[in-house]
């Protein structure tokens, strides 16, 4: 993976990219914890390094729901958006409605050439959503 993206192999950029690929949507301090777990002793700034160069690679997602900090994933070039959770903050992938990303498709992309759209949904996951036992007629069915 990071031959072919021409990246040296060194332990840091193998370490954060296991640690992205075991834990999707970790935070900079978590992907640091988890190098540290691996390698020992690493620095904060190293893993923002490494975290960087993967990305403008295209090896590593960075996404940075509103009001979060920064998250990885591995999971790349395909255009998938996410669910957050309101309450706890937990993130999930979930692919395109329809079709083959159909949201590539603007109605007016103003001379712009796409690449990427991001799609956040905003929710409540099933751990924190309320239990109902019934549901009026007004209330649609999660």
């Amino acid at each position: 993976m990071l031959r072919r993206a021409e990246l040296r192999v060194t332990a840091p950029r193998i370490a954060v990219l296991t640690a992205a690929r075991e834990h999707p949507h970790s935070d900079t301090d978590t992907i640091l914890g988890l190098v540290r777990d691996t390698l020992g002793t690493v620095s904060h700034q190293a893993v923002y390094d490494v975290l960087r160069v993967l990305t403008e690679a295209g090896l590593l997602r960075r996404i940075q729901p509103m009001g979060s900090v920064a998250r990885y994933e591995t999971r790349v070039g395909d255009n998938h958006h996410h669910l957050v959770c309101r309450s706890c903050g937990v993130i999930a992938d979930v692919d395109c409605a329809v079709g083959d990303a159909p949201c590539m498709t603007a109605v007016d992309d103003n001379g712009f050439v796409l690449e990427e759209t991001e799609v956040i949904y905003w929710g409540l996951c099933p751990a924190c959503s309320p239990q109902t036992t019934s549901r009026s007629p007004e209330q649609p069915s999660r």
